[in-house]
């Protein structure tokens, strides 16, 4: 089964907590024990796993990601002027596998998955391939 939610992102970097959204494809779908694929087809968009207690962590995670690859760089040749949000995908990736026990995510305590938004706002497709 291919579930897919289209997702709104607030600003130009953004990071959307999404995992209420795959929780309930999950339970949807009936699945109890395996993998799950989900995915965000997008060149300047990126999932990661983190901590969804203290919304400090994804401000933190923002500010650094662009110290590290400022948005505008004399530098790049790209002409959308969107280089560091490509190079920010790429690092994280647009792809990643999940373990369902018992029918729920197996996510440590504090951890939720996100949607990385990179050169928004943008509504951006969120794809979750269960077996």
């Amino acid at each position: 089964m291919i579930f897919e939610e289209n997702i709104r992102t607030p600003g130009r970097q953004a990071m959307v907590d999404v995992t209420a959204v795959i929780r309930r494809f999950i339970n949807a779908s009936g699945m109890t024990d395996g993998h799950i694929v989900v995915s965000v087809p997008h060149t300047t968009a990126a999932l990661t796993i983190n901590e969804n207690a203290d919304p400090d962590v994804v401000s933190d995670m923002l500010r650094r990601l662009e110290t590290v690859f400022p948005t505008h760089d004399p530098h790049d040749r790209h002409s959308e002027g969107n280089s560091a949000a490509h190079v920010k995908s790429s690092l994280l990736g647009s792809c990643h596998t999940f373990i369902v026990a018992n029918g729920d995510l197996v996510l440590g305590t504090w951890q939720g998955i996100y949607l990385c938004e990179f050169d928004g706002p943008r509504t951006r497709t969120l794809i979750v391939s269960i077996p």
